[in-house]
């Protein structure tokens, strides 16, 4: 459920992104709905209401969801700012590459890598293959910031697209993928007395 809700910003920038830009009056401004400029407003207003619900309702946001809240800040302030598309599309590259080396850093420091960090507590693995999978969610984001920025840059016109519905499918076929290898270690749950 929390990746569905952390998705809803993202679906609202497509939506805004697809319409035919018009002009519109609001509260005594007229603004234009519709491109990319007022589909990365959405993104920011929304990203900003999603998070600071899911705060006031957990109390705490996870640290990907700071920085995906923060990139977004980043990222499309500066393209609003700067009247510039080109910098949103180093949005997504960069926080799948600092992902990766999120990833990457926890394979030295700390006494367990990322991933079984996240999902030690359901998946009982030896040492070498937590690492091996650790590695694998590195290759996933070096391999999902690449293509974004490949697109992005080579294939302008389904950039966002390919940044909503491609970047969901490869996300989908990496999960299916590790979802196979880690069944048969899923531990039972409790039953609870």
């Amino acid at each position: 459920m929390k990746q569905i809700i952390d998705f809803v910003p993202l679906l609202l920038f497509f939506i805004v992104y697809k319409l035919e830009p018009r002009a519109i009056e609001l509260a005594g401004f007229n603004l234009t709905l519709g491109g990319i400029f007022s589909a990365t407003a959405v993104l920011i207003i929304s990203s900003l209401i999603v998070y600071s619900a899911l705060f006031a309702h957990q109390r705490r946001l996870e640290k990907s969801q700071w920085l995906t809240l923060g990139a977004c800040l980043l990222f499309g302030g500066l393209t609003l700012a700067l009247h510039s598309e080109t910098i949103l599309k180093w949005k997504a590259p960069v926080l799948n590459w600092l992902f990766a080396l999120a990833f990457l850093i926890s394979q030295f420091i700390g006494d367990r890598p990322l991933i079984q960090r996240m999902m030690g507590h359901a998946v009982e693995l030896p040492a070498h293959q937590w690492a091996r999978l650790n590695v694998a969610w590195v290759l996933f984001f070096l391999v999902c910031g690449s293509a974004n920025l490949f697109v992005a840059f080579v294939y302008p016109a389904i950039w966002v697209d390919f940044k909503v519905f491609g970047s969901l499918g490869l996300t989908l076929l990496f999960m299916a993928a590790q979802a196979v290898f880690l069944v048969r270690h899923m531990q039972p749950e409790q039953s609870r007395d």
